[in-house]
């Protein structure tokens, strides 16, 4: 009890209360402490995390992700014991170091990139679409590491636009269908899918197909049945970035795509309506998927030549629906508040465009040149009428509207 004493003490001083108080005063104030500081104490509650872990815990015998491709090759995957002793070797190469430093090292980036291939970039890959959300739209609780490099890219002017890990890319880059390539024996067969699982504008939840192409012999790519023909992505103006995935699959034998079959003279969004779950569950023995690449598309101005053009139907746009401002009721003496401001508050936003635009044309002539802006426009006296270039009187929101005119700032410009 003492030392509860001296603590509320101290407290007391540090709040400027005199030293010498009498001690039921004492006592009581000690009492409340006691009572706030009732509970488990911070070092032995739990942090944020743990409660967050806590939250958002899930039974691993209910909730658990399946691995639907092929088994890691382990061949590819170097010992650390002989990365160490690599790198050991390469540090103490004198000759390498000075042709480092002089930028005469020579690097094959090709062998540098197929070594990234085998042993690293499958989880990389994987780790990436994680990321993007790409497996739980696609597969649902399902995954799969991408074993089979798949290299894709679209021809531009600059060149080739390779597709990636979700880089961006604009549809008027995509317009036509890009190059495919990867590794595989001669006697395989591969269907390729493209799908945007954010772009379909009539089934919610669904996958908009952009691409199907299946029994691929070997990696010909231009030999393989077409499903349905490419069509370039169309994110509609208001919706963002959009993911433009493809997918590799392996078959062991050739599979039928009749039912799936799109005619190749019509695009008809109704019947790319498309569910790669589905597509995959009653085909799961005989596809596995082995190859992914993705990317990133938002709106521009090619999106609105395809929805005019190739579909002949309007654009949709997105735009925010914001709710109206709200503003406090009207005061007759409003206090340290713009006269002409507050007063627009309460106007008709319409009303106070054409009184802009009336001052604009007023000062117009369809037959003369505009006059030239003043050079020094806060140098130059402001009037309104012959009375204020008389007596010299002006209101102060008015001068400072015309000032805010002469110097093209502030409202003016939204009119």
């Amino acid at each position: 009890m003492e030392t509860l004493i001296c603590i509320c003490k101290n407290n007391l001083l540090n709040l400027g209360y005199p030293l010498k108080l009498p001690v039921r005063y004492v006592k009581s104030f000690a009492r409340s402490q006691v009572r706030r500081q009732t509970g488990t104490p911070p070092h032995e509650g739990k942090s944020i995390q743990q409660k967050l872990q806590d939250v958002n815990y899930k039974d691993p015998s209910v909730y658990y992700k399946v691995d639907i491709g092929f088994p890691r090759d382990s061949q590819h995957v170097v010992p650390s014991s002989e990365k160490t002793a690599y790198l050991k070797k390469i540090k103490q190469d004198i000759e390498l170091e000075k042709k480092a430093r002089k930028n005469e090292l020579i690097v094959n980036l090709r062998e540098v990139y197929d070594e990234w291939a085998k042993e690293s970039g499958p989880a990389q890959i994987k780790s990436a679409a994680e990321h993007y959300g790409v497996f739980q739209d696609l597969f649902g609780d399902a995954f799969f590491y991408p074993q089979v490099s798949l290299d894709v890219s679209f021809k531009v002017k600059e060149g080739l636009l390779p597709v990636c890990r979700g880089n961006l890319l604009k549809p008027s880059q995509a317009l036509s269908a890009p190059e495919i390539s990867f590794q595989s024996d001669p006697d395989s067969l591969w269907t390729l899918v493209v799908t945007n699982p954010d772009g379909n504008l009539l089934k919610e939840n669904s996958e908009c197909l952009h691409w199907l192409i299946g029994n691929i012999p070997g990696n010909a790519v231009h030999k393989g049945e077409v499903v349905a023909d490419y069509i370039q992505p169309f994110p509609a103006r208001g919706t963002g970035f959009q993911r433009f995935i493809f997918t590799l699959y392996k078959q062991t034998e050739k599979i039928d795509y009749s039912a799936l079959k799109i005619p190749s003279n019509e695009v008809n969004l109704d019947k790319r309506i498309f569910s790669t779950y589905d597509f995959y569950q009653p085909r799961q023995d005989h596809l596995t998927p082995a190859g992914l690449a993705f990317c990133q598309v938002d709106w521009d101005h090619s999106v609105s030549n395809f929805f005019h053009t190739v579909l002949n139907t309007d654009e949709p746009v997105f735009e925010y629906d914001f709710a109206p401002h709200y503003y406090t009721p009207q005061r007759l003496f409003p206090i340290k508040q713009a006269f002409n401001l507050y007063m627009d508050r309460y106007r008709d936003p319409k009303q106070i465009a054409k009184e802009f635009l009336m001052r604009k044309l007023e000062k117009r002539n369809p037959f003369e040149r505009p006059k030239p802006p003043l050079k020094y426009p806060n140098a130059v006296r402001v009037y309104h009428d012959l009375n204020e270039r008389i007596y010299g009187k002006i209101p102060s929101w008015l001068k400072r509207e015309k000032l805010k005119s002469r110097l093209g700032f502030g409202r003016i410009n939204e009119y």
